[in-house]
């Protein structure tokens, strides 16, 4: 139990991450019908999407079974990454990517169990070019991977 509790804090850093991108989703949800654009910058959109699929709408058109696939990778995914914070919960920059990653899956997660999508809100684009919308969780994910990766170069100790 010692290692659990000193893995409590980026737990803690998880659930403010899922808090956030429910509030924000809700917010979306309450102010916006499905598909609606609200023009923010010449650059950036505030929408309401909803996404069946992945990141990027990754297999959004696959006819319905991805929803039980990503249902079960984002599960065992979580479970995996919470084992992680608890083994090595000194590890800073590990933790806090494994933190972020784990927050913004449960929140995309959540999304799918009760909805049977995820709502996406934030839409970059120029002229033409769009990025597909994302929202709080997608952004703490890839924040929280960038950190992976940063620490996947650091030397370990010795």
């Amino acid at each position: 139990m010692p290692k659990f509790r000193s893995a409590f804090p980026w737990l803690v850093l998880s659930a403010v991450v899922i808090g956030l991108d429910l509030y924000t989703k809700h917010l979306i949800q309450n102010a916006f019908v499905y598909g609606e654009h609200v023009p923010v910058t010449g650059f950036f959109d505030l929408v309401r999407y909803h996404n069946t699929g992945a990141a990027f709408s990754f297999l959004a058109n696959a006819g319905g079974w991805q929803h039980g696939f990503f249902t079960a990778v984002s599960t065992l995914a979580s479970a995996v990454m919470v084992y992680l914070l608890v083994k090595h919960p000194h590890r800073q920059l590990f933790c806090l990517g494994l933190a972020l990653v784990l927050g913004g899956a449960l929140g995309n997660l959540y999304d799918r169990l009760t909805l049977g999508y995820v709502v996406d809100f934030l839409l970059f684009y120029y002229q033409q070019w769009a990025w597909p919308a994302f929202n709080v969780a997608d952004s703490a994910i890839c924040v929280g991977v960038g950190l992976l990766m940063l620490d996947s170069f650091r030397q370990p100790d010795a």
